[in-house]
């Protein structure tokens, strides 16, 4: 790896611990639950936080390599990726509502598991995206595999009836059972409790390992995703982190009005047939990058105004 790209890494982890240090440490050192409001203004934040890393990519590109097509090339991939990962994080809230409901955890406590479920996600994540990288430097034709995941798991979104989790079946959870013992409940926030001088797990901790293993599951279909608008690993690797971190903020503002998006899911499978096809036909058809966002862009608003507009026509 370059020296530089080597160093884009590193000040950017840097950058990110010191942005998830400050929120856990400062602005969410409490328990407590997340209104509407709070949670706009984090989306806000995270959104602008985004969008400021593009302008700065742009100008280290175009510093490092004296040419303004390939900084504009690089910042409209990191654009289109994030988009990508933005829509696609939206299916995780769905799985987040049931996990929460069918665990009954508190709303004070949820952003904490929030919290670490994150930290666990970009951990996996990175190892998955160095491993893709890997594998698509020594076995270009990986590609073709990566785009049938993708046209598979569109059409399964597409006609799937609803996000079911089942926590009894998870291996995790029945391994995590059987090797130590659970004090039920939410009398704490913390994930392990010692009683009677014995390690117990909480339901805290359940709940988290739930979150964690199902996210392996979305990570198979975003991040092959983000491969096919771009090879770079630290683009599929900086959009899904930054799309990743404002997710929480998300789920809080969007919880509660997600079953008003009605045709988002189509959107979302649509995306990922698209951008699986491209990843197919790459070889033989190029789509340029400004087109992938075009098309990413128009499905994604069209979903949400063809969704808004059938709850109008029902609410007449």
């Amino acid at each position: 790896m370059p020296q530089n790209e080597i160093l884009m890494f590193v000040l950017f982890n840097v950058f990110i611990i010191g942005l998830l240090g400050l929120d856990l440490g400062v602005f969410h050192k409490k328990d407590k639950a997340v209104g509407v409001k709070e949670a706009a203004a984090w989306s806000a934040i995270w959104i602008a936080l985004s969008f400021a890393f593009n302008l700065g990519l742009f100008f280290w590109v175009q510093n490092n390599t004296g040419s303004t097509e390939t900084a504009t090339r690089v910042s409209l991939e990191f654009l289109t990726g994030y988009l990508v990962e933005k829509a696609l994080s939206v299916d995780n809230i769905f799985v987040f509502i049931v996990i929460f409901s069918y665990f009954g955890v508190p709303a004070k406590y949820q952003h904490k598991i929030l919290f670490w479920g994150v930290m666990g996600a970009l951990v996996m994540r990175s190892i998955f995206i160095a491993l893709g990288a890997a594998l698509i430097s020594q076995f270009e034709w990986i590609l073709y595999i990566f785009g049938a995941i993708l046209i598979v798991s569109g059409w399964k979104m597409a006609f799937s009836d609803g996000e079911q989790v089942h926590p009894e079946k998870n291996v995790f959870i029945r391994l995590a059972k059987r090797l130590f013992p659970v004090k039920v409940g939410f009398d704490s926030p913390k994930f392990f409790v010692r009683e009677h001088k014995k390690l117990h797990l909480t339901t805290m901790f359940l709940v988290l390992l739930t979150v964690e293993t199902t996210d392996v599951v979305f990570a198979v279909d975003s991040i092959p995703a983000v491969f096919a608008v771009t090879r770079d690993p630290f683009i599929v690797y900086s959009s899904n982190v930054f799309a990743i971190l404002g997710l929480r903020a998300l789920y809080f503002l969007l919880a509660g009005v997600m079953n008003t998006f009605y045709y988002l899911k189509y959107g979302l499978s649509l995306i990922l047939v698209f951008v699986g096809l491209k990843m197919i036909a790459e070889e033989f058809v190029h789509v340029p990058i400004g087109v992938s966002l075009g098309v990413i862009g128009v499905v994604l608003v069209a979903s949400v105004v063809l969704s808004l507009a059938r709850n109008r026509r029902r609410a007449t």
